[in-house]
C-alpha cells in the first residue's frame, strides 16, 4: 500500500485543491475523535460525557466538525459535476446524472452496504443464539447511528445539478433562500408550534452548507473573517436569547436539540467553521505542500468512509473486551477515567486499523466510464438513489437491536424495520449502479 501511496501522491496534479483533501481527512478523522471521547460506557450502559460534565459542551463549538465536511463535499460535487459535463458537451444533463451519481457514489455506497451486510449478518447470529443484551444490545443499536451522515450525503450528490443551476444563475442569493428557508422552518417551529416541520431543516441547513462549497469552487468566499464573525456572532445570539440548547450535538433526554433536527443555531455555526477554516487556507495549503503530510493525506483519503464506519465498532470493541476481561470501568469524568483515555483512544485506533485493513477494499475506486445513458436512465437513478437514502436513514435510526422481534422506527411518518431499511438501501444501490452503466 505505501508504494501505491506515494505513486499517488506523486501523480497529483499541480491544480488540485490540496487543502480540500486536508480538510476532508481532519473533519472525519475529528468526528471520530468526538465519539471516542464522547462515550462515557459503564457497566449500566452508554452515557454521553458531555452529559456528565456540562461545561464541556462549549468544546462542541469548534468540535461539531461535520459542516466542514458537507461544505467540502459542495467543493467536490461541483467540480465534479462540471467535469463531467464539459467531457460530454453533446449530452443532456438528464443524461449525464446517471453517470455523475455513479461516480460520485461509488465509494461511498460500496463499503456501506458492506457494512451494512456484515452487521446484519452478525446481528441476526447473535439474536438466534439468544444474545442482544447488556453492551452487546447497545452495540446493536449505536454501530448504525453514524449512517445519518450517509443519507445526507446521498440527498446532496442527487440535488447537486439542480442546486449548481441555481448557484451558476443566482450565487450566494441561492444560498441566502436556503438559509432564509432554515430559519423560517425555526419560526413555524418554536413560535406557531407547526408540527413535524423541523424535519425540512434536514435538507435547509445542510444543502446551505453544501451551497458553500460551491462559491468556494468558484472562489466566491472572499471575506472569511466577515463569514467566521457573523457566523459566531449570530449563533452566539441565538443561543442566549433563542430556545436553542449551547451543545452543537445531540445530547441524550434534550427537548430540543441542534442536530436532529439541525436548527439555524448550527447553521450559523457552519458560518462560522467555514469563514475559519477558509482563515487558515494559505498555513493549510503551506503544511499538505510538504511530501510526507500529503502522502500522510492520500493514504487517509483512501480510507476514510471504511475508517469512519468501523469506528463506532472499534470503540465498542475495546469496551467488550474491557469488561470481558474484568478490567475496571471507571466512572465517567473521574481522575480514574480520564486516565483511561489515552489507552482506550489507543487500543480503539488499533481496531479501527485492523476493520480497515479488512474491509479497505471495498472503498478502492472503480473505474467509471462515462457512456451513453439509456431511456429513463435519470429516473431510475433518481429512484435508486431515493431508495438507499431512505434505507440508511431509517437502518441509522432502528438499528440492529430487536431485529427478531419486529422493532421498527419512525422514519418521515412511516414505521420502518432494519430488514426493510436494509432492502431500501441494497435496492436503491444496485439501482444507481445499473442506471449509471
Amino acid at each position: 500500500m505505501g508504494s501505491r501511496v506515494r505513486e499517488m501522491a506523486g501523480a497529483t496534479p499541480v491544480t488540485r485543491d490540496r487543502y480540500i483533501d486536508l480538510l476532508r481527512v481532519a473533519s472525519l478523522g475529528t468526528v471520530v475523535l468526538g465519539h471516542w471521547l464522547m462515550a462515557a460506557v459503564t457497566t449500566d450502559g452508554v452515557g454521553n460525557l458531555l452529559a456528565v460534565v456540562p461545561g464541556l459542551q462549549m468544546l462542541t463549538w469548534a468540535l461539531q466538525v461535520m459542516p466542514v465536511f458537507f461544505f467540502v463535499g459542495g467543493f467536490s460535487h461541483a467540480l465534479s459535476y462540471r467535469s463531467l459535463l464539459r467531457r460530454r458537451p453533446e449530452d443532456s444533463t438528464s443524461s449525464v446524472y446517471p453517470s455523475f451519481l455513479r461516480a460520485r457514489l461509488q465509494r461511498l455506497l460500496r463499503p456501506t452496504m458492506v457494512f451494512v451486510l456484515v452487521w446484519g449478518v452478525a446481528a441476526l447470529v447473535v439474536q438466534l443464539l439468544g444474545g442482544g443484551g447488556g453492551l452487546t444490545g447497545v452495540t446493536l443499536r449505536l454501530v448504525t447511528q453514524p449512517l445519518w451522515f450517509i443519507g445526507i450525503y446521498l440527498a446532496m450528490v442527487a440535488f447537486t445539478p439542480a442546486l449548481l443551476k441555481l448557484h451558476d444563475r443566482y450565487g450566494w442569493g441561492a444560498f441566502a433562500v436556503l438559509m432564509g428557508a432554515a430559519a423560517a422552518v425555526d419560526l413555524l417551529r418554536f413560535a406557531a408550534g407547526v408540527p413535524y416541520v423541523e424535519f425540512l431543516n434536514f435538507a435547509f441547513v445542510w444543502l446551505a452548507v453544501h451551497q458553500l462549497g460551491f462559491l468556494r469552487a468558484d472562489g466566491r468566499i472572499r471575506r472569511p473573517a466577515l463569514l467566521a464573525g457573523a457566523g459566531l456572532g449570530a449563533a452566539v445570539a441565538l443561543v442566549a436569547l433563542g430556545p436553542y440548547p449551547l451543545s452543537m450535538v445531540g445530547m441524550p433526554g434534550e427537548k430540543i436539540s441542534n442536530m436532529a433536527p439541525p436548527t439555524l443555531a448550527l447553521l450559523c455555526h457552519g458560518l462560522w467553521l467555514v469563514g475559519a477554516v477558509e482563515l487558515l487556507r494559505a498555513p493549510g495549503a503551506r503544511l499538505v505542500a510538504r511530501p510526507r503530510v500529503w502522502r500522510t493525506v492520500v493514504a487517509a483519503n483512501g480510507v476514510a468512509m471504511t475508517a469512519f464506519l468501523w469506528h463506532l465498532t472499534a470503540m465498542l470493541g475495546v469496551y467488550g473486551a474491557m469488561l470481558a476481561l474484568g478490567i475496571p470501568l471507571p466512572e465517567p469524568a473521574t481522575g480514574a477515567w480520564w486516565a483511561q483515555v489515552p489507552l482506550r483512544i489507543a487500543a480503539a485506533v488499533a481496531v479501527t486499523a485492523l476493520l480497515v485493513a479488512a474491509f479497505r477494499t471495498f472503498e478502492r475506486p472503480v473505474g467509471v466510464v462515462p457512456g451513453r445513458a439509456t431511456s429513463g436512465a435519470g429516473a431510475v437513478s433518481a429512484v435508486g438513489v431515493t431508495l438507499a437514502l431512505l434505507g440508511v436513514l431509517g437502518l441509522s435510526m432502528v438499528g440492529y437491536a430487536g431485529l427478531l422481534e419486529g422493532h421498527t422506527a419512525l422514519l418521515i411518518a412511516v414505521h420502518v424495520s432494519a430488514p426493510a431499511a436494509v432492502a431500501m438501501a441494497l435496492g436503491g444501490w444496485l439501482l444507481v449502479e445499473r442506471a449509471g452503466r
